[in-house]
């Protein structure tokens, strides 16, 4: 099963490599104008973990985007009408605060809020957080957290990630993979993630500005709209992709009605379906920006994620988006936000892409959800494997 080994009571280990790299999904190569690994490690200064919860009974994870140094400024943007969120409020530009120090991404529904306490606490024995008293260990780390519904897929209703997650997925960040590619598919907080009656996943993309800078997203994908037109079987996001990222897609052979997938449509889901999901993730820069700015970035996350899945932001939803900036680089222009916004919502909709094509198949007590590309199989182009 996609996540490599697991370890721990509950399954809770270091994901391993998932369903693709850089340029998943049968890309191969990482396209012109993206960073060197075409994700979110391309930012200066951010890591990201993850822990991968399958044993059995288990189908779950969390995600951990960590910040180097003082951490990184940031904001949010919560669209769903079912979010479960943590430290959000904070993140508004006129609360107390400018950094974080991490951001957690979690399966488990409102439970899986815990793997942030977790991290909360990895942090604070790595002395990181905000001073609250002259004793440099006296630190409260700031992790805020969202978490996507993902519950019994594994078999096992109660099984969720927790604290052990979160220093797992903590862990794995400040190891020598957190600083790579990022690790894409079914790892993380996208282990049991569902997209419109098929696989979701975890999937990030980066894009380099004319200056230099570096913009990225990450998405862990778990929709309760659809990736794909009902009619064709098409992709949504695949018309935003760079050059060549998703060119050797092609239009299905084999029709949504005809594919298997129960409910297969525009919604995606079948009348006895969970009518719970929600996709989350982080856009980010190492470009210089204020909270306020970073909540604009977030924002336009969501736009991108409104490309991807059809229809976003549902009463079933939690959609919630971090936007992060580092400040490795300098604050930019009027013009230069403007190509910054507009490459950030590219980014997040070629990262749900990458979550969809890097996905695989899986079976459990709790059924059998199948990945896009053995949905429709001719959907890649002859001699390209996922």
């Amino acid at each position: 099963m996609t996540g490599g080994a697991d370890t721990g009571p509950g399954g809770a280990g270091a994901g391993g490599a998932g369903a693709g790299g850089a340029g998943a999904g049968g890309a191969g190569a990482v396209p012109a104008g993206a960073g060197p690994a075409n994700g979110l490690t391309d930012v200066r200064g951010l890591r990201v973990g993850h822990a991968t919860l399958t044993t059995a009974g288990w189908l779950t994870g969390t995600t951990v985007v960590l910040a180097d140094g003082e951490g990184a400024v940031a904001g949010v943007d919560v669209r769903g009408s079912g979010p479960g969120t943590r430290e959000t409020d904070l993140l508004d530009p006129r609360n107390t605060v400018e950094r974080v120090q991490a951001i957690v991404l979690s399966g488990g529904s409102a439970y899986g809020l815990a793997a942030a306490t977790g991290v909360m606490g990895a942090l604070a024995a790595a002395g990181r957080g905000v001073q609250v008293a002259p004793d440099p260990a006296s630190v409260v780390p700031i992790v805020p957290a969202a978490i996507l519904f993902d519950l019994g897929r594994g078999g096992v209703f109660g099984h969720h990630p927790g604290e052990e997650a979160g220093r797992a997925a903590y862990n794995d960040a400040v190891g020598p993979a957190g600083a790579g590619p990022v690790r894409q598919g079914n790892v993380g907080a996208g282990t049991g993630a569902v997209a419109g009656g098929i696989r979701g996943g975890i999937g990030t993309a980066s894009a380099v500005l004319p200056g230099g800078a570096v913009v990225a997203a990450l998405a862990a994908v778990n929709a309760h709209g659809s990736p794909y037109h009902p009619a064709t079987g098409v992709l949504y996001g695949a018309q935003f992709g760079l050059p060549g990222e998703f060119d050797w897609l092609r239009p299905p052979a084999e029709t949504p009605t005809a594919s298997g997938v129960p409910g297969a449509g525009l919604f995606g889901h079948g009348a006895d379906a969970q009518p719970f999901n929600t996709t989350i993730g982080v856009v980010a820069t190492d470009l210089t920006l204020t909270k306020a700015q970073c909540s604009k970035l977030a924002a336009v996350g969501q736009d991108g994620l409104a490309r991807a899945i059809r229809p976003a932001h549902t009463m079933s939803d939690g959609d919630t988006i971090f936007g992060l900036a580092t400040c490795a680089g300098p604050a930019p222009s009027l013009a230069e936000t403007h190509d910054l916004l507009a490459a950030a919502a590219d980014c997040f909709t070629r990262a749900v892409m990458h979550a969809v094509l890097a996905a695989t198949t899986v079976s459990t007590p709790a059924g059998t959800w199948l990945s896009y590309l053995d949905t429709f199989p001719t959907a890649a182009s002859p001699g390209v494997s996922a």
